[in-house]
């Protein structure tokens, strides 16, 4: 039997996850202690309930995840209007620095699964789908190489790269909580807001102003102003260039610029106590999203070498992270909820390593740096390296 859950029913059963996933946190100390996002806690157990009913012949749950594109679209948004031209100069070595790391992740993410797609006896052209492809690119560009990939006669790369990408997603939840909490233990991390916030041109005068309808929804407005805009130009700049540009990060980058022109009139018109709220409701409602819909069942019929690979790409990204970026970001708080970062989308997602940082910052304090850094290079910049690394690792092994 077949469950086919439609749109309205999927939100509210994302929201209850999502809710589950806190209560689960606030009641398994381990959970909190490691700072594994709500939305992964309550959106795993989900899976794992439909993924039983499954293999048991009992149900099968399909879920309506049309508005998972909203959600995530407006909260990239969000992320924009709480930018600044201030904050991108301060920010500006250490985006450097992050987005060349994120390069050499790329190539050394097809260099292991390659390689050890030749150790382990698999088509070199597997490991491409295990390396890069699904860690970095996900579960899009699993699918746009692996159709790619399928024509060049890999039957199962499109289901590799997609299994493949699901684990890197969990597993991109599960340890960039632990790895935050070994380096703030370790060396004794301290939040340093006060000063970004004494340097930075974004200050938040209204911090404490109270929210009200009118003002909440004028917020409602420019957010809505900027996802409308975003995406067309996005699709203007598409038909333009033939260059795929997602409408979230079109939108986040005219949010930037309406942030920074509104703050030229009124630093008061931007209120990002609202801002924050609707961005913590649209990522929670998205991730838990994601995490519900995964089909587990696909990891479990993965070979044996697959799961090898991506257990070897987790180990990497851990290390590179803690002993090498880590230290390149500058060894301090913020460096630190970058590695969150870092490891979220580099085994999955975007949103999943805003959560990670999400996790990171309620329970230890927060980092600008870290949510302007992370979304700009995860989101956009990131492409400029990775998609040449896969698109020529793929002809040379096609």
């Amino acid at each position: 039997m077949t469950a086919e859950i439609n749109q309205v029913t999927t939100i509210f059963l994302a929201v209850a996850v999502f809710i589950a996933g806190t209560f689960l946190n606030k009641k398994l100390p381990f959970l909190d202690r490691f700072c594994i996002p709500a939305p992964v806690v309550g959106g795993l157990l989900f899976a794992i309930v439909a993924t039983i009913l499954k293999s048991l012949d009992l149900l099968t749950i399909s879920l309506d995840t049309s508005m998972q594109g909203l959600f995530m679209l407006t909260f990239f948004t969000t992320v924009g209007l709480g930018a600044s031209f201030g904050l991108i100069k301060l920010g500006g070595k250490l985006l450097v620095i992050y987005w060349l790391s994120c390069g050499f992740l790329a190539l050394m993410q097809n260099v292991i699964g390659i390689s050890f797609a030749k150790l382990l006896d698999i088509h070199p052209l597997i490991g491409v789908m295990v390396g890069a492809v699904s860690m970095e690119g996900g579960h899009g560009a699993a699918t746009a190489f692996g159709t790619t990939i399928e024509k060049a006669g890999i039957d199962s790369a499109l289901s590799v790269g997609l299994a493949a990408a699901t684990l890197g997603l969990v597993a991109g939840g599960l340890v960039g909580g632990p790895i935050v909490k070994y380096l703030v233990n370790k060396y004794n991390l301290k939040p340093t807001e006060p000063e970004l916030n004494a340097a930075s041109a974004n200050l938040e005068d209204t911090a404490d102003a109270p929210v009200t309808s009118q003002s909440f929804m004028m917020q409602v407005f420019i957010i809505t102003l900027c996802m409308a805009v975003g995406s067309y130009l996005g699709n203007v700049f598409t038909n333009l260039t033939g260059f795929s540009l997602p409408d979230y990060v079109s939108a986040m980058f005219v949010a930037v610029i309406v942030r920074n022109i509104l703050d030229q009139f009124d630093k008061n018109i931007i209120q990002m106590k609202s801002i924050s709220i609707i961005g913590d409701i649209t990522l929670g409602i998205f991730l838990s999203m994601a995490l519900m819909s995964i089909k587990l069942w696909e990891i479990a019929n993965l070979a044996l070498p697959l799961i090898i690979i991506v257990m070897i790409q987790v180990l990497f990204i851990a290390l590179f992270g803690i002993f090498v970026l880590f230290k390149l970001l500058g060894k301090d708080y913020d460096a630190a909820v970058m590695v969150a970062g870092f490891t979220g989308h580099g085994l999955g997602a975007t949103p999943n390593a805003i959560a990670n940082m999400s996790a990171v910052v309620n329970k230890f304090g927060p980092s600008q740096k870290a949510f302007l850094i992370v979304p700009i290079v995860g989101a956009f910049l990131i492409d400029v390296f990775a998609m040449p690394i896969i698109i020529t690792t793929i002809n040379m092994f096609s």
